[in-house]
């Protein structure tokens, strides 16, 4: 009965949009009064709320993901750092770490006039189509070799599908510290990442986002390294909160 549990509630992944009780029906294979029950069971927890026929998730499963210790600490530690990168750049700020093949955004900052784009905290996007998945695979050797294995996903026409190009980009990554991605998560806008290390082993990594007309690696190349660097330092030394950072170039 858990299983059918969190699996009803997997459904709402990854738009977390409202849904009626057909619809948890239809994506759960599960019997209509199977579902039913465990909505209702759900929504007394506080799990799921429902407003007349639409389900949604409710404010438990918030309140119990903001108590995930290793990423709120990573967050709290990387804020000052992200938010000088966007008062620097004055464009969409990332910070992501990896969950098996996905990146899971832990933060995004961006400004009112910031372009559509497929992230959302907590949201997964593959790793080969984003500049920080990219960061985090360059240096994660197993996780790499374990992907280049696989089909690679395709989420634009300019996203990455064949193994020795990302390779090569892999390559590339390890020399320069610097990971690009041009409009392989969504059309029209690219980044720029670098990934944040805790002594040898990278646990998360950082990026810009811009409107692809307005993509300039050079101009956006400073702050990102000089974020990842700094936040890596401190993560290096064991601090985890209240440090201010270095002011960043750029």
């Amino acid at each position: 009965m858990l299983d059918k549990a969190a699996h009803l509630l997997d459904v709402f992944y990854p738009t977390g949009g409202a849904l009626r009780l057909s619809e948890l029906v239809m994506r759960t294979g599960l019997s209509k009064t199977t579902t039913y029950r465990l909505a209702g069971n759900l929504v007394q927890l506080g799990y799921l709320e429902r407003t007349g026929e639409y389900y949604r998730l409710g404010n438990r499963l918030f309140e119990l993901g903001s108590l995930v210790s290793r990423r709120l600490d990573l967050r709290e530690t990387a804020l000052p750092f992200l938010q000088d990168l966007f008062e620097s750049t004055r464009q969409t700020v990332h910070f992501g770490v990896r969950d098996g093949f996905d990146i899971v955004y832990v933060e995004r900052i961006h400004g009112h006039d910031s372009p559509a784009l497929p992230s959302r905290i907590g949201g997964k996007l593959p790793l080969s189509c984003t500049a920080i998945g990219k960061a985090l695979l360059a240096f994660c050797e197993e996780a790499a070799c374990d992907l280049l294995a696989r089909e690679l996903p395709r989420l634009t026409p300019y996203s990455i599908t064949d193994p020795a190009v990302l390779r090569a980009a892999l390559e590339q990554i390890q020399l320069s510290g610097l990971a690009y991605e041009e409009q392989e998560a969504a059309v029209g806008v690219s980044c720029i990442a670098a990934p944040v290390f805790t002594g040898a082993r990278v646990v998360a990594a950082l990026s810009v986002a811009v409107p692809q007309e307005q993509f300039r690696p050079a101009h956006l190349a400073p702050a990102v390294r000089t974020a990842a660097l700094g936040l890596s330092r401190v993560l290096r030394n064991g601090v985890t909160s209240g440090m201010k950072p270095p002011p960043l170039s750029g």
